[in-house]
């Protein structure tokens, strides 16, 4: 989909809402509509017209990835040239990113103007991606899985997990990615039984498994894949938690379709854990979207959600958790079709021991 037809959808939604105009301030979602890529920049979208303002940092950039909008070259500060380029009316401010002290500042300098609280507008175009879009999703994993096959093949080789994590980082930089999507998570032992770990310079211990959680960047698109391996005889108690594990992401991944509600898919995988006895070490959501942001909509969990439509990615990434002893979590990235579900993510799901 070009930037002219997702300005164009836009242009429904704010008929929709009883708005003149919308002001972008969220740096993905002027990203998405305007192809500007930069630190300061803010969108003003009207049902036939867009105009970017940014700073002079930026106005050879601009003008190179802007399409079909106007560009603006104003002052650092953008909101002392809002009121040349915002319509009288009814303009939709987003909620979600404008802070309370912005919406203030900007309020005083549009004065004739209802600043009006909107949320999801934009959000709601990106939930279901283009082809564009999951081709650069499908090169950011094919570069995740090449950097995470690697490790599988070498072991960890001696390494600390903050040391593996940046030979993650590395490789995939040297695959042509634009970095990680995230900080890369890799949790050895009972550090594994934190969800969101942070690397240690602790060195990966034999017997145990070792949560691998990493992403890929392309074209500004985001991948998201989880692997647990083993590093040699495991403790029962890890053992029946990965079998389980995985048991529940077969589940969940059967489950994802267009027309399920994204709840559903979140209970394939939570019954098969919960009947284990581990209901308790499944704390999290089963998913989240992935595109221009790690985490978007949908949401994959018992709270709130939505029906799944064909062309969204969502991650399916059960993990059970036991304290002082360690945590297994296995994620693969999915497009969700009309009869199923794509898997993107091409490492085995298998228990692999690895080597340290």
């Amino acid at each position: 989909m070009s930037h002219r037809s997702r300005q164009a959808r836009i242009g429904g939604r704010l008929a929709d809402k009883d708005l003149d105009a919308l002001i972008v301030t969220d740096p993905v979602n002027v990203r998405y509509l305007s192809g500007f890529v930069g630190s300061n920049g803010v969108l003003v979208v009207t049902a036939g017209h867009r105009v970017l303002l940014t700073d002079s940092r930026y106005t050879v950039a601009a003008r190179a990835q802007v399409v079909d909008t106007d560009v603006v070259i104003a002052g650092r500060d953008l909101l002392d040239s809002m009121a040349e380029v915002v319509p009288t009316g009814r303009v939709g401010i987003e909620a979600d990113h404008m802070t309370v002290a912005r919406r203030d500042r900007m309020a005083s300098r549009l004065r004739a103007i209802d600043l009006v609280p909107v949320t999801g507008i934009v959000e709601g175009l990106r939930v279901v991606k283009d082809p564009g879009e999951l081709d650069l999703i499908r090169e950011a994993t094919r570069v995740a899985d090449a950097a995470l096959a690697r490790l599988v093949a070498e072991g960890f080789a001696g390494r600390t997990e903050a040391e593996t994590a940046w030979a993650l980082h590395g490789w995939m930089r040297d695959l042509g990615a634009e970095g990680a999507s995230f900080d890369i998570i890799v949790a050895g032992g009972a550090h594994g039984a934190l969800p969101h770990a942070v690397p240690r310079g602790e060195r990966i211990p034999p017997d145990t498994l070792v949560v691998v959680d990493m992403g890929a960047r392309i074209g500004g698109y985001a991948s998201d894949c989880t692997r647990t391996l083993s590093t040699g005889i495991l403790p029962p108690a890890l053992e029946e938690a990965y079998a389980v594990c995985r048991e529940a992401h077969g589940a969940a991944l059967a489950a994802c379709r267009a027309g399920v509600h994204s709840r559903e898919v979140d209970s394939a995988a939570r019954n098969i854990i919960t009947a284990a006895g581990l209901g308790d070490r499944f704390g999290h959501g089963l998913g989240h979207g992935v595109g221009l942001d790690i985490h978007e909509r949908p949401w994959l969990r018992q709270e709130g959600g939505e029906v799944l439509q064909t062309g969204m990615v969502v991650t399916i990434e059960p993990g059970i958790y036991l304290e002082g002893v360690g945590g297994v979590r296995i994620e693969d990235l999915a497009v969700v079709g009309d009869d199923g579900c794509e898997v993107l993510t091409c490492v085995p799901t298998d228990l692999i021991t690895t080597t340290i």
